[in-house]
């Protein structure tokens, strides 16, 4: 990425628990960080960059997790901190959708999470900024 700093899209401080396996071992970790094109999750054992991978989101307001596929694009590790502005160990996810529909229904979600995170007021006026 060339400018750190510059997102894609506006992200809501929300954390959320998150469950995924790595080699035969399931681990739950948490989001610190939510948008409509990816998440952080907060680990002290992030995958390695490029690794794509299933996971699920467990939302309180939902009966069941939602079930999404990430790729990793950064991360940052105790010797390999890539994002300093972070300030914390984990890996930066980027959505993978499998559908147009996928993807609308999972970003309508994002955003709904995210007006409720920082209300309605403030979500406009952070989507108009986005333009």
């Amino acid at each position: 990425m060339a400018n750190n700093n510059k997102r894609e899209h506006i992200r809501a401080p929300i954390e959320l628990k998150v469950e995924y396996k790595k080699m035969n071992t399931f681990f739950a970790d948490y989001t610190k960080n939510i948008s409509k094109g990816g998440t952080f999750i907060k680990t002290e054992r992030p995958l390695p960059v490029g690794t794509e991978f299933l996971f699920r989101l467990v939302i309180p307001v939902l009966e069941a997790p939602v079930e999404i596929k990430g790729n990793v694009v950064w991360v940052n590790e105790q010797d390999n901190i890539s994002h300093p502005e972070v300030e914390e160990l984990g890996m930066g996810i980027r959505f993978v959708y499998e559908t147009d529909e996928q993807r609308q229904g999972f970003e309508g979600m994002v955003e709904k999470m995210m007006i409720e995170s920082l209300g309605e007021h403030l979500f406009h006026k952070l989507m108009e900024k986005e333009k």
